[in-house]
This record gives structure tokens, C-alpha cells and sequence, in this order.
């Protein structure tokens, strides 16, 4: 099959969260599997030189945006058996930021789904398949229906449409992006791109896309109801019959504490002393009292509310009166890097904050780490927890989409699970497992080391989900 993913960004060459990962490693798996995969993505001025210099120019032309004449450029890089397109425009893409400024993202993502949809016919390139990914996508499926279809090129092409967080969505005002797609007043209304009277460029993915997929089974549960649904849970239930959960992997060879450069010492399953020579560096590093006894619990994460920094933040005196040692590694809201600035003075040598983006870092903190604390409000389906398990730091989690699928509460009766979670989105429930995690990591050690073991040998590849994609994607080319 040609496949063709579409998504605003991607590992290794731009990245602001889980779905550069996410694409950056599910399009290489689906080639390695015999397929003809490309992925497009918009040319920001973030993407490094060493990628650039070696783009070939494939085409240029121009793109209407309404009354707009947009200079379209195509550049293309052939890497890991996958062929990236990259859509040239210095105005919209030439930015320091890749999102959330300016206040035409409705503009700049509107040319890049055109720029998308009108390169494919110049560069002769006929996917059977344009996987689409987040709101940034999302009216590429619905431009294809409305405008392109009539076309003979563009009548074979079919589109899948994942959605990695239902909590951005793309939401702008109808004339402003009446005036940018030329889209008529009949497509509007409410069973179509309509949304509490604004126009609503997820909307567009779920309503015009032949599948719909998201990235755990529990998430794809959770967004059909009013309270994860963000407004969409009616039509997600509508279109139910064609909405599947997939779980994520993860990059197992970037992720691998065998053979982590980034890391004081490689260990794996069963050779664990690598793990505590991981751990006294990082304590050193981190300016933490080098004590091998004390559990070290982490969070790597986004500061904000969805995950769940807000529960940590009314028990942490009550985390802190444990003898535990905690490390955060995430930027984000002020008041919780307020919290977690005044924690590391109130603290000294027991808590440690980092508010930066730190790639070798964050692998040597799950390298390092006892625990990982990931409490989410929500979470579609979460990278981290894999991660974790992956270098045999025992997870935290709450119950919640992707947590709920891949980390399994550590049952006393029978001896099962990988890891210690909880239900309500409570505080102290929270800390109550978290006392409970640090109970076994001190009386019961055996028990500990066989969690760890557990995570270590589980399967956190794509290979499974990849199988999935490509027999969602035969089914709909055969239709």
C-alpha cells in the first residue's frame, strides 16, 4: 500500500509533544513492513540545518487562498525507508514558534491542509491512504470531499484521522475561515464544521474522515461521553462504528536502557546494578542527598492541570513528609513552577525542579528513578508510562485512557500488575497510593523487584499496533 502521513509535526525533526513521537515512529514500522510510506510536514525554521542541507527541492507553485496567491514550495528527505515531504512557505512556517501565536493559526494551518491536498497532483503522488493526525490535519479530509473529489486523481484516495488530545481542537471564527478555504454557508451548520457557532477544524477530521482512530482503547471509550468528550462525545458516538482506540509504542530503540548512551550505566532485566549506578549519578546530578536507600520518585511532564500537577499540588507537603525523594523535569503554568521553586528551597537536598525541555536528561531520570508519578486528569494514551516501565521505574498513574490500558495496579491477592494506580481524580487518593508504592519499596522488596522485572520485560514496541493500522488501512482500500 502508499501511505501517506500528514501531521504538523514529527521526530527527529520537530517536536513539541507526543504526536511528533507518535508519527515519527509508527511511519518508519508501517515501511519496515514492506509498504510506500511518505509523511508531510510544514517546514519550520526550527527544523535544523543538518536536515535541511540535505532536502531535494521537488516542486513549487502557488496555493489560493481565497483572495491570497501563497507561494507553495516542496522539499523532500529520504531517511529510515520513509520519504518526508516538507511544505515550504517562510511566511507561515519561518516563525520561532510552531503554534499558538500570531492569531492566524486558522490561515496557516488552513494552507498547509490545501498545500497538502494540491502537492499530491503535481508531484503525482496517489496514496492509497492519508493518515491525518490532530486538528492541525483535520480539514484535509474534509476539503478532499468537498472540493477535490470530483477529481479523478483524488477519487481513489481514502483518510484515516487519529486524534492524540480531543482537547485542542482548532476552533476559529466561520468568516475568517470562510475567507481562507472558500467553503460555502451550507456546510456550517451543526451535522458538519459548525461548533457553538464557530467553525472547528477538528470537527472537519471526525465528520469527513472515512476512520476515525485514537491512541488507547479506554480513550476511545472516554471521548463518547460528555465528561472527556469536549463537546464531540455526540458525534463520536455517531460515528462510533468507525472509531477504534489503538494503543501507542514507543521507540525501543531510542528508549532502551541496554544501550542508552545518555545514562550513567546500561543495565537490563537481569542485571539491575546498572540501575542503582543510575541512580547515584542522578541523585549527584540533581543535587540530591546521595542516600541509595530512599526512593526516588519522578515526574517528567508538562506543568498544567490535565496532568494532574494540580493534586500534587495540595498534598505535596504530605508527599514530602514521607522519606522520599521527588525530581521534576517539565515547563508550563507559573504557579506550578512557583510551587515546585519554592518545594526545592523548603526541601534542600530531598527535592529537585527543572523547567526545561531536556531530552538526555529526562532519560537519565527514568534511568535513575524508583518511581514515576504520572496522576493525569486525562490522558489519551501517554508515552511516559511506557518509558518507565521500559527502565523499570514502577509508574503512579491514575485510571484514565492510556494509563488505564498499560499500567496494571499490583494486586495482593494474586500477585499481578506492573505498577500501583488510582481511580477518582482526588489528591488523597493520590497520596494514599503513593504512600502505598513507597510501603512496598520498603517492607516489601522482593515484591518491588518483581514489579520492576515485570515492567522491564513487557512489550512496548509499535509492532502490534502497527499490524493494526495496516489492517485498518487494507480494509479501507478495498472498499
Amino acid at each position: 500500500m502508499k501511505i501517506l502521513f500528514a501531521a504538523s509535526e514529527c521526530v527527529p525533526f520537530c517536536k513539541t509533544g507526543g504526536l511528533a513521537d507518535v508519527v515519527g515512529a509508527l511511519a518508519p514500522m508501517i515501511a519496515a513492513n514492506g509498504h510506500e510510506v511518505g509523511v508531510i510536514l510544514p517546514l519550520y525554521s526550527a527544523i535544523e540545518e543538518k536536515y535541511v542541507s540535505r532536502m531535494k527541492h521537488e516542486t513549487d507553485f502557488e496555493v489560493e487562498l481565497g483572495w491570497r496567491r501563497q507561494y507553495c514550495g516542496v522539499e523532500s528527505l529520504r531517511m529510515d525507508g520513509v520519504t518526508w515531504y516538507f511544505i515550504d512557505n517562510k511566511y507561515y512556517f519561518g516563525r520561532s514558534y510552531m503554534y499558538g501565536m500570531g492569531g492566524d493559526e486558522y490561515e496557516r494551518f488552513g494552507f498547509f491542509c490545501r498545500a497538502v491536498l494540491n502537492a499530491l497532483q503535481i508531484l503525482n503522488l496517489q496514496p492509497d491512504i492519508i493518515h491525518c493526525n490532530d486538528w492541525q490535519t483535520g480539514m484535509i479530509p474534509a476539503l478532499l470531499q468537498i472540493q477535490y473529489r470530483h477529481l479523478p486523481f483524488y477519487q481513489p484516495i481514502r483518510t484515516v484521522f487519529t486524534i492524540h488530545n480531543l482537547q485542542y481542537q482548532g476552533i476559529f471564527s466561520i468568516p475568517q475561515v470562510q475567507d481562507v478555504l472558500g467553503l460555502g454557508d451550507s456546510l456550517f451548520t451543526a451535522d458538519k464544521l459548525e461548533c457553538c457557532g464557530n467553525a472547528n477544524y477538528m470537527k472537519a477530521g471526525l465528520v469527513y474522515a472515512d476512520e476515525i482512530t485514537t491512541v488507547s482503547p479506554s480513550y476511545a471509550e472516554e471521548i463518547k461521553t460528555a465528561y472527556y468528550g469536549e463537546g464531540m462525545d455526540g458525534l463520536l458516538r455517531a460515528r462510533q462504528e468507525h472509531l477504534t482506540g489503538i494503543i501507542n509504542g514507543i521507540d525501543t530503540q531510542i528508549w532502551d536502557p541496554a544501550h542508552d548512551r545518555h545514562i550513567a550505566k546500561p543495565y537490563a532485566e537481569n542485571s539491575l546494578k546498572g540501575k542503582a549506578a543510575c541512580k547515584a549519578a542522578l541523585q549527584k546530578e540533581l543535587g540530591l542527598e546521595e542516600r541509595p536507600g530512599t526512593p526516588l520518585m519522578v515526574m517528567i511532564s508538562r506543568l498544567s492541570s490535565q496532568k494532574g500537577v494540580d493534586l500534587v499540588d495540595r498534598v505535596l507537603t504530605e508527599i514530602m513528609e514521607e522519606d522520599v525523594q521527588f525530581a521534576v523535569l517539565g515547563m508550563g503554568e507559573a504557579r506550578y513552577v512557583d510551587l515546585f521553586s519554592w518545594a526545592e528551597q523548603r526541601y534542600p537536598g530531598r527535592f529537585s525542579a527543572h523547567f526545561r525541555m531536556d531530552e538526555a536528561l529526562s532519560h537519565r531520570m527514568y534511568a535513575g528513578a524508583d518511581l514515576f508519578l504520572m496522576p493525569s486528569r486525562f490522558e489519551p494514551c501517554g508515552l511516559s508510562q511506557m518509558i518507565a516501565l521500559r527502565y523499570g521505574t514502577v509508574p503512579i498513574v491514575r485510571e484514565t485512557g492510556g494509563l488505564r490500558d498499560t499500567v496494571l495496579s499490583y494486586n495482593e491477592a494474586n500477585g499481578a500488575g506492573n505498577g500501583f494506580s488510582f481511580f477518582n481524580y482526588n489528591a488523597h487518593d493520590m497520596l494514599f497510593t503513593i504512600r502505598r508504592a513507597l510501603n512496598y519499596y520498603g517492607r516489601e522488596p522482593e515484591i518491588f523487584r518483581r514489579l520492576v522485572a515485570r515492567g522491564m520485560s513487557g512489550d512496548y514496541s509499535w509492532n502490534h499496533s502497527a499490524r493494526v493500522y495496516q489492517d485498518l488501512y487494507l480494509s479501507l482500500k478495498e472498499k
